[in-house]
């Protein structure tokens, strides 16, 4: 694992990590050592700008690996996001079998009311947030079968329950996107529009289409970036002056670990340009009003 610290760094802030998961969670985190799956995660993580030793989400293939990890990354809370797609299924439960017990662990689940149809999948929601204790929702409408985009109408009752049970609704986004017709941010302006009161927390950031999510999120203050990764790649210079003028209350801190080291993201993130009057907001506060945490 790598050996950069946040504490050596002078970082001394709270932080939420928005996207931060186990390796155990599955092969495509690298869960089994020697698969093709790991030898992906560690392509991934030199793609994305790891330096030093591209194997340090080894140790989270252990349940109290991982909390090692995000203890000594300096985490306030890591947010583990589930997801339930055609390609690829983590359980709210097993959501809830990682976050339990663990109060610096945030657990969102996943649905998709194509595969598990409209009813299964609102009761489904019921269930996590009211008997598992999840705390937002995961959508993935681009890596459906078929495709969609998030202001299908197919969406809208989850999104109605969303904003009855005060979650937030995370959409998954970006370039991995099977079909790259559909990481197009602007579907979410209607959806945002048409739940003012639903917070949406758009994961990846819509990379490499920075410029119109953040000319989504100028209009509709619901709208609540987490670039993590990408946030490290060309072009992400625009989220860094959008995050330092109006966008301070809508930008959020995440790793993607283990496609990035925790620490190392939380180092290069404050290498950015951030000015020091966001800089808590953007790691801390925001997601806090988010949970609604202190």
């Amino acid at each position: 694992m790598s050996h950069f610290s946040p504490v050596r760094a002078g970082v001394g802030r709270r932080v939420i990590d928005l996207r931060c998961r186990p390796a155990y969670l599955h092969d495509f985190f690298g869960a089994t050592p020697g698969s093709a799956a790991s030898d992906t995660a560690r392509w991934l993580n030199r793609r994305v700008g790891t330096r030093g030793d591209d194997a340090h989400f080894a140790r989270s293939r252990t349940p109290q690996g991982f909390l090692d990890e995000v203890r000594d990354g300096g985490l306030s809370h890591a947010v583990v996001v589930g997801r339930h797609t055609p390609t690829q299924q983590l359980p709210n439960d097993v959501i809830h079998q990682i976050v339990d017990g663990h109060p610096e662990l945030i657990g969102i689940g996943g649905v998709d009311p194509v595969l598990q149809g409209e009813a299964a999948a609102l009761a489904e929601i019921d269930r996590m947030v009211h008997v598992l204790g999840l705390r937002g929702i995961g959508l993935e409408p681009g890596f459906g079968a078929p495709p969609r985009h998030p202001d299908d109408p197919l969406y809208f009752p989850i999104y109605e329950r969303a904003v009855a049970l005060g979650v937030p609704v995370f959409l998954m986004t970006g370039p991995t996107t099977p079909d790259l017709r559909f990481n197009d941010p602007a579907p979410v302006a209607r959806v945002a529009q048409a739940f003012p009161q639903l917070p949406l927390v758009i994961a990846h950031g819509y990379w490499p289409r920075v410029q119109e999510i953040i000319g989504v999120a100028f209009r509709y203050a619901n709208v609540h970036i987490v670039p993590d990764m990408y946030l490290f790649q060309a072009g992400s210079g625009a989220y860094v002056e959008a995050a330092n003028s109006f966008l301070g209350a809508q930008f959020l801190f995440g790793s993607s670990y283990p496609f990035r080291p925790i620490a190392q993201s939380i180092g290069d993130f404050l290498q950015l340009g951030f000015k020091e009057s966001v800089i808590d907001r953007l790691l801390y506060d925001n997601a806090a009003a988010l949970f609604g945490l202190p």
